[in-house]
């Protein structure tokens, strides 16, 4: 209980923790049952939250946030619910920041390589490569 209390996590991460704590699979399957129940495991809060903070803290785009979200074991219902955390506004004020912010910080000579560098980017950070098109566009003109 003071595992789930201290921060939200994912059923995942509880089942790693038991088996770690070698706990044999009935008592495991009854622990968590349990934590179900006082409300210390849930799925849909868990992924919320994950959310929330890997956009607002680390920036994360989507893409990446949905693809860590399955390395979790989460379903897609719960991601999708979990993804409406991100008003579309604030997404797209993210991004063009982000994007500013690099290409402050990118001293290539070449319009194009500064480009491509910038898209690189911000793909790996998770962002649609439509969006970051439109981005890369509206930043370094042509």
């Amino acid at each position: 209980m003071q595992y789930c209390a201290y921060r939200d996590r994912s059923q995942k991460e509880v089942e790693e923790k038991l088996l770690e704590m070698r706990m044999i699979p009935a008592a495991r399957e009854e622990i968590i049952i349990k934590l179900m129940q006082e409300g210390f495991l849930n799925e849909e809060r868990f992924a919320r939250s994950f959310v929330r903070g890997k956009f607002r803290i680390k920036k994360w785009g989507r893409y990446r946030i949905t693809q860590e979200l399955k390395l979790r074991e989460i379903s897609s219902p719960i991601i999708k619910l979990a993804m409406t955390e991100i008003e579309e506004a604030d997404y797209k004020t993210t991004l063009y920041s982000l994007a500013e912010n690099k290409l402050n910080l990118l001293t290539e000579p070449d319009r194009f390589k500064r480009k491509k560098k910038l898209s690189d980017y911000l793909i790996r950070k998770g962002y649609e490569s439509s969006l970051v098109y439109e981005v890369t566009e509206d930043l370094i003109s042509i």
